[in-house]
C-alpha cells in the first residue's frame, strides 16, 4: 500500500511521521459508526479529527478537497472521506474509507426498514413518527444555517445563495442548471473580484494553523495522486465494468421493465444528475420514487428520512429505505419473500447510488490535486457551495409544508406538529442539543400528543 512518510521530528508540535493503512482503517470504521448529524455534522467531525486532533491533513488541503466534493453530485461527506483515504493510501485507501463510511449505516437502515414494515402500522410506531417528522424538518433548517455560516462570508456569496433559492423555489429550475450558473458566476468573480472567491469562500478557518500536518500545505503530491492519462483510462474502464456487469445481470435475469433494473437506472441518474449532496437530491428522489414509480408513499418517504437521520453515515443512505420499500411493496420475489425482496432492492439501490461517488474521486482526484492553488478552479467551487445553501433552504420549506399542512394549504395547520417543530428548533439553535437527543425527545413528545387525543 502507498504510505505517506515525513521526516521524524521530536518537537511536541511535529506532524505525525506516518499513518499505517490499518491505523487509517480503524479510524474510518470508527467514523462510519459515529458520523451522525448529516453532512454538516460529518464534515465537522472529520475536520476536528483529521485537521485539528490527528493533523493527518492541513486546513487548506482539507478545504480544497471539500470544495471539490461539494461540486460533485452525491454525498459530499462520504466523497471527502474517500478523497482523504485515497490521498493517504492510494486506491484501496479511498475504497476502504468510502465503504466504511456507508456500510454501518446500510446495515442499520436495512434492520430498521424490516422493523418499520413489520410494525409500522401499530399505534406505537405511528405515534413515534408523528414526533420525528417535525424534528427532521428542524434538522434540515439547522443544516442550512450551519453550512451557510461557513460558506456565506460576503455579500457576493449571499447573493448567489439567494439567487439559487429563488431559482429552485419560484422558477423550479433544475439543480444542474443552477450549479452551472453558480460555477460561471464564480469563474467570472474569481477573475474580477478574486478576494471574494478565495478557497473556502472566505472561510474564517482557512487561515488557522493547527500545527504541522502529515499532508501539509507544501507537502508534494504523492506519486499515486499525480495525473496520468493511462491511469484515468484504467479507472474509467473498471468503473464502466462495475456498472455494466450488475446491470446486465439484472436485465438478463429479470427483464428491463422489472423493478430492480428500473431502480438501478433511476438511482444511477440520481447519482449523476443531482448535485449538492443529500439535501439537494431528496426532492428528485421523492419525485421519482413516489410520483413516478410508486415505490413508496409520501408519508413513507418522510418516515424513511427520519430513519436515515437516526443512523450514522451519509443521509443519502435513505435511498436504501426507498429501495427496501419498493422491493417490499412491488413483491419482486413474491408475497412469500417480501423482506428478502426489500433487502435485495436496498443493496441494488445502494450500489448504483454510490458507485459514481467512488469513480469521481478516483478519476478526478489527481486533477484536483494539480489545481490546489488555481483560483480559476477554486472560485467556481466556492460559488457552488454558496448555491447549495439556497437549495437546502428550499428543501426545509418543502418538508415544513408537508409536516404543518399534511392535507394541503386548504386544510388547517397541524398545531401539534408545529409545537414539536418549534421545540426542536429551540433545542438545536439555542441549546445546541445533539441531533439524536432531539429526535428521541420529539418522538416521545409525538407519542404523548398522539395518544392524548385518541
Amino acid at each position: 500500500m502507498t504510505e505517506i512518510r515525513l521526516q521524524v521530528e521530536t518537537s511536541a508540535t511535529s506532524a505525525p511521521h506516518s499513518v499505517r493503512f490499518w491505523q487509517a482503517f480503524t479510524f474510518w470504521l470508527k467514523l462510519g459508526l459515529i458520523s451522525f448529524g448529516g453532512p454538516a455534522g460529518q464534515i465537522s467531525i472529520m475536520h476536528q479529527e483529521l485537521v485539528e486532533n490527528r493533523r493527518w491533513i492541513s486546513e487548506r488541503r482539507f478545504l480544497h478537497a471539500l470544495n471539490y466534493c461539494m461540486l460533485l453530485p452525491g454525498p459530499e461527506a462520504q466523497q471527502l472521506a474517500t478523497y482523504i483515504g485515497w490521498l493517504m493510501h492510494g486506491t484501496w485507501g479511498g475504497v476502504v474509507a468510502g465503504t466504511l463510511f456507508i456500510l454501518p449505516s446500510l446495515l442499520i437502515l436495512i434492520a430498521l426498514s424490516c422493523i418499520y414494515f413489520a410494525f409500522g402500522e401499530t399505534q406505537l410506531v405511528a405515534g413515534l413518527f408523528f414526533g420525528i417528522k417535525p424534528a427532521v424538518t428542524a434538522i434540515v433548517v439547522q443544516a442550512a444555517h450551519r453550512i451557510g455560516t461557513r460558506a456565506l462570508k460576503n455579500n457576493w456569496l449571499w447573493g448567489i445563495a439567494m439567487a439559487s433559492f429563488t431559482a429552485i423555489f419560484a422558477a423550479n429550475l433544475p439543480f444542474p442548471l443552477i450549479v452551472l450558473f453558480a460555477a460561471m458566476t464564480g469563474y467570472i468573480g474569481g477573475r474580477f473580484a478574486p478576494h471574494h472567491f478565495k478557497n473556502g469562500g472566505g472561510h474564517e478557518q482557512a487561515d488557522k494553523n493547527y500545527g504541522p500536518s502529515l499532508i501539509d500545505d507544501d507537502t508534494p503530491t504523492p506519486e499515486h495522486a499525480r495525473f496520468r492519462w493511462p491511469r484515468l483510462l484504467q479507472v474509467a474502464l473498471v468503473g464502466a465494468a462495475l456498472w455494466l456487469v450488475p446491470m446486465g445481470l439484472l436485465v438478463f435475469i429479470c427483464g428491463w421493465s422489472h423493478t430492480l433494473p428500473q431502480m438501478g437506472w433511476f438511482f444511477t441518474k440520481a447519482a449523476l444528475l443531482t448535485f449538492g449532496g443529500a439535501y439537494a437530491v431528496l426532492p428528485y428522489v421523492y419525485q421519482g420514487a413516489v410520483a413516478q414509480f410508486g415505490w413508496l408513499t409520501s408519508t413513507q418517504m418522510m418516515d424513511g428520512l427520519a430513519l436515515g437521520e437516526t443512523t450514522p453515515g451519509p443521509l443519502i443512505i435513505v435511498v436504501a429505505f426507498v429501495g427496501f420499500a419498493g422491493g417490499y411493496v412491488k413483491t419482486i420475489f413474491g408475497s412469500d419473500a417480501l423482506f428478502l425482496g426489500g433487502v435485495v432492492a436496498a443493496i441494488v439501490v445502494t450500489w448504483f447510488t454510490f458507485l459514481p461517488s467512488f469513480l469521481f474521486i478516483l478519476a478526478g482526484g489527481p486533477f484536483v490535486e494539480s489545481t490546489r492553488n488555481d483560483l480559476n478552479f477554486t472560485a467556481p467551487l466556492t460559488a457552488i457551495t454558496a448555491a447549495v445553501v439556497g437549495v437546502i433552504l428550499n428543501l426545509a420549506l418543502f418538508f415544513g409544508y408537508h409536516v404543518l399542512w399534511p392535507n394541503g394549504f386548504g386544510a388547517s395547520i397541524d398545531w401539534a406538529s408545529g409545537l414539536i417543530m418549534l421545540g426542536a428548533v429551540i433545542a438545536l439553535f439555542k441549546f445546541k442539543c445533539n441531533v439524536i437527543h432531539v429526535i428521541v425527545a420529539c418522538a416521545s413528545m409525538g407519542f404523548i400528543l398522539k395518544f392524548s387525543v385518541l
